[in-house]
């Protein structure tokens, strides 16, 4: 519930505010004079309606003590007329507004719902241009061996282009990371960045995603929606595990990297595009153009430049700085004091063959700190199993907790089939398994299949 204090030295006055306030759904703070109504400031109000002149002082003391706490919080005088100087004043000051003396209530609760919700914008805004600015700083590239060094050589030289690169290398390498980079380091930088995981959305939505439709194109089109290409315009795009992208679709995305234009879903207007394109695949596409799965000329146009990101078990120098790194930046988030990581996890993180890479080791880090009671982190507290989703089944068990156990260990093998089968072609393995693509992605998700 929203709060309004009221500060009023006329009991008839504060009553009958109070009464058309609540009538209005708020709770009411009440002061009488300005030592009460400061110590009543807080963060949970939502106005602030003080009188101009009260018993120990004024409004104006009143406007400053908030605005020095709680800048958010607006604040509107009451005057009488002959104070209409000082009022306005008082606006140059920081207050909201001012109302002159008689008035009707109707009026101040106008006014007072005008200043919340232009209050709630303003916050807002500000979060979101602290969360821009945040966007736009450099992402933190965390790596002393050779091997990331080459990448960030390859990173360097290409940014400044509008070069097609297309990033390789394992799940949870860092690919949308390295893109963030290209696109942090070119003149495109102060425009959007949109990424989309072509792996992630249905097939039968993914067009619509990227392309957008014009209104009425389908049933429930009920507006005209940009896709992700328009959004990227003057900026960069992001085509995430493109190698899960179905044929038809990847024929149209040829023609917009040929041509630089698209038609909206249902649309016939052309739509010309400045976009610079980063693909990025977990896959050989090679290979997978090879047996067919892949266009050959949608991978030429995209393997302009490649990029490789070796998996983490290559470049095992990395670890401890990445490590130190995640240490640091969850102690933060989770208001811990500054934490280490003794010499013997070091050791045993050095020698762990995170198949997850990169991902794999902030989500360990990030527990083991959750965990942490000490200064540093121990060793026993990075001992994860590597198939953390089963459950230890006690031997005297009942059986239909067994026969649950089986059915899931059973369940995530037949999907790991599936996807093997298909080379990691998630549409096609959910055919095989004859299940929705939804339905699919949520499994692998709960079994961390990847």
């Amino acid at each position: 519930m929203q709060t309004i204090l009221i500060i009023e030295d006329k009991k008839s006055m504060a009553d009958m505010l109070t009464k058309a306030f609540q009538a209005e759904g708020f709770d009411v703070k009440t002061a009488d004079n300005v030592k009460d109504g400061i110590s009543s400031i807080s963060s949970g109000l939502s106005a602030v309606v003080t009188d101009l002149k009260l018993p120990d002082g004024s409004g104006m003391d009143m406007l400053k003590a908030v605005k020095e706490g709680f800048p958010f919080i607006p604040v509107v005088m009451m005057t009488a007329y002959g104070s209409i100087e000082t009022a306005v004043r008082a606006v140059k000051e920081g207050a909201y507004d001012f109302i002159t003396k008689p008035f009707d209530p109707d009026h101040l609760l106008l006014i007072i719902k005008r200043a919340i919700a232009e209050r709630n914008i303003a916050r807002e805004n500000l979060i979101l241009k602290k969360e821009f600015q945040r966007f736009l700083a450099a992402p933190e590239m965390v790596g002393i061996s050779k091997a990331w060094d080459e990448v960030m050589e390859k990173v360097k030289k290409v940014a400044p282009l509008k070069t097609t690169v297309l990033i390789l290398g394992e799940s949870g390498t860092g690919k949308e990371l390295v893109a963030r980079a290209i696109h942090h380091m070119s003149i495109r930088s102060k425009e959007p960045f949109v990424a989309i995981n072509c792996a992630a959305i249905p097939k039968d939505l993914i067009e619509n995603e990227m392309f957008g439709h014009e209104k009425g194109a389908f049933t429930g089109a009920g507006e005209l929606k940009p896709g992700r290409f328009e959004l990227a315009d003057r900026g960069t795009i992001f085509l995430d595990e493109i190698g899960d992208m179905d044929t038809p679709l990847q024929s149209r995305l040829l023609r917009v990297l040929q041509e630089n234009e698209f038609e909206r879903v249902g649309g016939t207007k052309t739509i010309k595009l400045d976009v610079r394109v980063i693909a990025a695949s977990n896959k050989n596409l090679e290979k997978e153009v090879s047996v067919g799965w892949f266009r050959e000329d949608l991978f030429y146009r995209l393997n302009v430049f490649p990029i490789f990101i070796p998996p983490l078990r290559e470049r095992r120098e990395d670890i401890i700085p990445l490590a130190r790194h995640f240490v640091s930046l969850f102690a933060k988030e989770m208001n811990k004091p500054e934490l280490s990581i003794s010499s013997e996890a070091e050791s045993m993180l050095i020698t762990r063959e995170w198949k997850g890479n990169v991902r794999e080791l902030k989500n360990v880090v990030e527990r083991a700190v959750i965990l942490c009671e000490g200064p540093a982190l121990m060793p026993e507290l990075f001992n994860f199993s590597e198939n953390s989703f089963r459950e230890k089944i006690p031997s005297d068990a009942p059986l239909h907790e067994i026969a649950g156990s089986a059915a899931r260990s059973a369940e995530k093998a037949q999907i790991a089939e599936a996807l093997k089968k298909t080379h990691g072609n998630k549409s096609r393995a959910a055919e095989i398994l004859k299940v929705s693509y939804k339905t699919l992605l949520n499994k692998i998700k709960e079994y961390r299949i990847g």
